[in-house]
């Protein structure tokens, strides 16, 4: 099963919200775990779009589980006690990674994946680098619909999640 890491803001637009729970529903649709954050904002959205789709979501928390807030529509937690680091977890546990909306933690969660190198990365909204010059740098695929997000994400996973080909599947 692919695993999609999905990031954003805890404090999140009414649309970054909808587009959110848009990917989580169209991730469960396609047999994808959902793997995000654990806090509220765009990674409640996406949990609750997910699970609403009966999809399975892991929820990688920066705390130990003492701090409120933890995503009510997680079909897991994982307490890492890492505080931001955590991000880190999260990007390496992904077989793609797509960020909703823009923060500086989601800004990280980026970067980070963009070095990790090997996972299709889809931004829709938010950040866009950009050079010196003033030209964006090349990496991070920029979308305008959850659709687009999803379809880039699992683009090398024809049809639905038994596929053979893609990114690595897990057990």
């Amino acid at each position: 099963m692919v695993q999609v890491a999905v990031c954003g803001p805890a404090s999140a637009t009414p649309a970054e919200l909808a587009h959110a729970r848009r990917v989580g529903e169209l991730l469960a649709a396609r047999g994808a775990t959902v793997l995000c954050g654990g806090g509220g904002g765009v990674m409640a959205a996406v949990a609750a779009g997910a699970r609403a789709h009966h999809g399975l979501v892991i929820a990688v928390r920066p705390d130990d589980g003492t701090a409120p807030g933890p995503v009510a529509d997680a079909s897991a937690t994982l307490l890492t006690n890492l505080g931001q680091a955590r991000n880190a977890v999260l990007v390496w546990s992904a077989d793609a990674v797509i960020a909703v909306g823009g923060s500086w933690g989601t800004l990280s969660e980026v970067a980070l994946a963009m070095r990790r190198g090997g996972v299709p990365v889809v931004v829709l909204g938010g950040w866009r680098v950009v050079d010196a010059a003033g030209a964006p740098v090349s990496g991070p695929r920029h979308v305008d619909t959850p659709e687009e997000a999803v379809r880039l994400a699992l683009a090398d996973r024809p049809g639905d999640s038994d596929s053979d080909s893609g990114p690595a599947r897990r057990a």
